[in-house]
């Protein structure tokens, strides 16, 4: 197996770690999301989303070759690219509004939670991307997973300021 593609695909051994190697991946992804903000604001989280995305398929693909498996646990590039996937409506509201994107904490929280769930359950599109069992599936369910949670942030976020006025 390519070395590089072990790094990558398993984030330099978080997937590794046991139990729910997922929502240790989720949770590697979240002081990434900071980071890159940080860094560069929304574009770069965009362009760090989109990274994961590419290097991540091809890890996958490299990890999972020839094996009956092509989703094991200790693969959680997905789960990365997912949160950070999920996290780019508040990358974007705080760098488009000026605003230290830590202030925006409640949402980092519904952002991981949602992500969590969305991810576990697989509704609708999210189970048909997992049954597809190949790479690109493998990364796309979490993508649409981050996605949804992403939505939910927005929603949530909606109905406690403009609905609820706080």
């Amino acid at each position: 197996m390519n070395g590089l593609a072990k790094i990558i695909g398993t984030v330099f051994g978080v997937g590794y770690l046991r139990p729910a190697p997922g929502t240790w991946g989720s949770a590697a992804a979240l002081p990434l999301v900071y980071l890159f903000h940080v860094l560069g604001g929304f574009p770069m989280l965009l362009l760090a989303t989109g990274a994961s995305v590419i290097l991540g398929v091809w890890a996958i693909a490299e990890m999972t070759r020839d094996k009956a498996d092509h989703d094991p646990s200790e693969i959680v590039i997905d789960e990365v690219a997912g949160q950070f996937t999920s996290l780019l409506p508040l990358s974007y509201a705080a760098w488009a509004h000026d605003i230290p994107v830590l202030a925006l904490w409640p949402g980092w929280v519904a952002a991981f939670l949602l992500f969590r769930l969305f991810d576990i359950t697989k509704p609708g599109p999210i189970g048909w991307a997992d049954r597809r069992n190949d790479p690109s599936g493998v990364m796309l369910d979490d993508i649409i997973a981050g996605i949804f949670a992403g939505i939910g942030v927005m929603i949530l976020a909606g109905l406690w300021h403009g609905v609820l006025g706080l």
